[in-house]
């Protein structure tokens, strides 16, 4: 852990008097008014305070600037001694006030993967040289950027790099030189990265490579003993059963996640919890604890943020609460509710979770054209948005999606509205995607 930054802290205190959840609040609101939202919770606000996080992500730092007027060192960070490469001062002013290229860094982010690790100490792991904190914040960075990338483009291009990223961290683990107390960070950061993959492997439907990264999730959990990864792997095991059709694995490993989470302080973690229990009972078909779930997910939700919750978190926002218990009501065939929380969870999302509303506009394209009595043109209405979200959403599961719209709108193919968007899809979606409809 680096230095605590006093610098920011009394920035937050005492110019903007302003709590941790009240200040990334503000952060987020702010970054909206700016066009480049950012999502930071309680818990990321601690992290630049306490010195976990000695230079934040450069998203962050451009806010920063923009809300302060003030450079990330003038605020109190301090900027990495090693990096791979010297940056003039140009580009560094141009990237600390205004941002590079958005494709540039789209490109830069999407080709990282092990060289933003290997490039804290060059040959750590295979020379045996000691290990430091460097490398947990380079394990964290690309962590950050991975689920970034996913949120705002989908995860088709992520999976190798994040790969490639958990190779690297294993090599540290078992080749570097490290405190135990190091260790149990390097753990903990090598579990997290190994959650992300697995979700990237999950989003490409390779549920035994995503299985595979869940369990070495846990492993780390117990490695570094940190409740919290334990709650996210068991949590991550609850989904992966949801996918594969096992709704009583799901509800089993949601309630283990709750029962490892229960003393970590966070109302709205529990409360992601009780949905992914809810789901499993609604996937077999038990209405009343699907709805018992449901309710205390929501009276849960309703405590509000705490300084507790992960960073991960960030993406639990009020639209995804709606959009989660769609997909519950779905599962217990109630499709009008579902197609009404999906098309919530889509105006809530706002302009931010690009991946999440072309996600949840499928859902209510599927919803519409199941539901007794099918109604058509809302079906193919959501349809035809959804497939305006190719190719800057690059995620397996959106053209799962789009596959299974078609597969249900098929049997009304006489129909103009949807003999009209049939062809929208088979024009844009590539013919080895498709199903014969």
């Amino acid at each position: 852990m680096g230095e605590p930054n006093e610098v920011f802290r009394r920035l937050r205190e005492v110019e903007w008097d302003l709590s941790r959840s009240k200040a990334a609040e503000y952060l987020v609101a702010e970054s909206a008014k700016s066009g480049e939202t950012v999502y930071l919770v309680a818990r990321t606000i601690a992290t630049w305070e306490d010195g976990t996080t000695a230079w934040p992500q450069s998203r962050y730092r451009r806010l920063l600037h923009k809300v302060t007027g003030r450079t990330a060192a003038e605020l109190g960070f301090t900027p990495p001694s090693h990096r791979t490469r010297a940056v003039p001062r140009r580009e560094y002013d141009a990237q600390e006030r205004g941002g590079t290229d958005e494709m540039l860094r789209r490109s830069i982010l999407l080709g990282a993967g092990a060289a933003v690790l290997t490039a804290v100490t060059p040959a750590a792991a295979s020379t045996g040289r000691a290990l430091g904190q460097d490398h947990v914040r380079a394990l964290a960075a690309i962590e950050q950027d991975l689920y970034a990338q996913d949120r705002d483009h989908g995860s088709a291009q992520l999976g190798q790099q994040a790969v490639t990223a958990l190779h690297t961290a294993h090599a540290w683990l078992s080749k570097g030189h490290y405190s135990e107390d190091l260790g149990r960070r390097l753990h903990t950061a090598t579990g997290r990265l190994s959650v992300a993959a697995g979700w990237l492997a999950l989003d490409a439907a390779r549920t035994a490579d995503a299985r595979s990264h869940y369990t070495e999730a846990l492993a780390s959990s117990r490695q570094a003993d940190d409740p919290g990864l334990e709650a996210h792997a068991w949590a991550c095991l609850s989904l992966l059963a949801h996918s594969t059709g096992r709704p009583r694995e799901a509800v089993t490993t949601a309630q283990v996640a709750q029962r490892a989470a229960t003393g970590l302080g966070s109302p709205r973690w529990l409360s992601l919890l009780a949905l992914r229990e809810a789901r499993g009972w609604a996937l077999q078909g038990d209405r009343v604890p699907a709805e018992q779930a449901l309710v205390r997910a929501h009276d849960l939700y309703a405590r509000g943020p705490s300084d507790a919750d992960p960073d991960w978190l960030a993406f639990f926002v009020p639209a995804e609460l709606a959009g989660l218990e769609s997909l519950c009501r779905a599962d217990l065939g109630q499709h009008d509710r579902a197609s009404a929380g999906a098309e919530q969870a889509v105006m809530l999302f706002g302009a931010g979770h690009t991946r999440n509303r072309s996600l949840y506009t499928a859902d209510i394209a599927l919803h519409h054209a199941r539901r007794t009595g099918p109604d058509l043109d809302a079906a193919t209405d959501a349809a035809h948005r959804t497939l305006a979200y190719l190719p800057d959403v690059r995620s397996q599961r959106l053209i799962r999606s789009l596959r299974d719209i078609a597969g249900a709108l098929q049997p009304h193919r006489q129909v103009r509205c949807v003999a009209d968007y049939l062809d929208a899809y088979r024009a844009t979606v590539p013919a080895a995607f498709r199903t014969s409809a």
